[in-house]
């Protein structure tokens, strides 16, 4: 299975809201939310602007539908194909990665749309942040459930070492374009569950 985020075809005749949200995550994920003017999405989309103020109310609020469809979407692939199989937890860990690679070797690849949301966005505002949050956070507990069933100590904080590890991968990658990066990634990985693993005394094995 590969991923899915910013690869949204929409048909031309799909609801108004889903050829919006469609024309919108192509635009934003490939240009940039600022760069992108509502006239362009509303070209794309095929649709009336008093159509997109009448759904959205306003480009922050299509910005934020963007994200919680792009953040669902990218959950729906990944988690599944993380958690799938009665392979021992350990094992599964290491799936993190090789599923990454093969997000950033797709042509549609531009980086996290949470994390180039945010860098875009005056970073007092909540809004966006809280989404990211929620997104992030239904990633790191799927890493903490397999590090809770591995043996670790302290899933939590390896969850989140694990996070940081794929927050740097996808940075990394959209800069470089190189997805090799994430072979990278994975070994220094590898690397801290085993450590994590053996402080609680647990087989490395999983």
């Amino acid at each position: 299975m590969t991923a899915e985020v910013c690869a949204i075809d929409t048909a031309l005749d799909a609801p108004p809201r889903e050829r919006l949200i469609g024309a919108a995550t192509r635009l934003f994920c490939s240009q940039g939310i600022a760069a992108t003017g509502i006239d362009t999405v509303l070209r794309e989309a095929g649709v009336a602007k008093m159509t997109l103020y009448k759904i959205f109310g306003s480009k922050d609020r299509l910005v934020e539908a963007v994200l919680e469809a792009e953040g669902r979407r990218w959950r729906d692939w990944f988690l599944p194909a993380l958690m799938a199989g009665k392979a021992a937890p350990r094992r599964k860990l290491d799936r993190i990665f090789p599923l990454l690679r093969e997000w950033f070797e797709r042509d549609d690849f531009f980086g996290c749309p949470f994390i180039n949301a945010i860098g875009e966005h005056d970073k007092s505002d909540p809004r966006l942040r809280a989404l990211a949050l929620r997104h992030k956070a239904a990633v790191l507990d799927a890493i903490a459930q397999l590090a809770r069933e591995a043996g670790c100590a302290d899933p939590v904080s390896l969850s989140h070492q694990i996070g940081l590890l794929i927050d740097g991968a996808i940075v990394a990658v959209m800069i470089t374009r190189d997805p090799a990066l994430a072979d990278v990634a994975a070994t220094a990985c590898s690397a801290v569950i085993d450590r994590a693993l053996r402080k609680g005394g647990a087989r490395s094995g999983g």
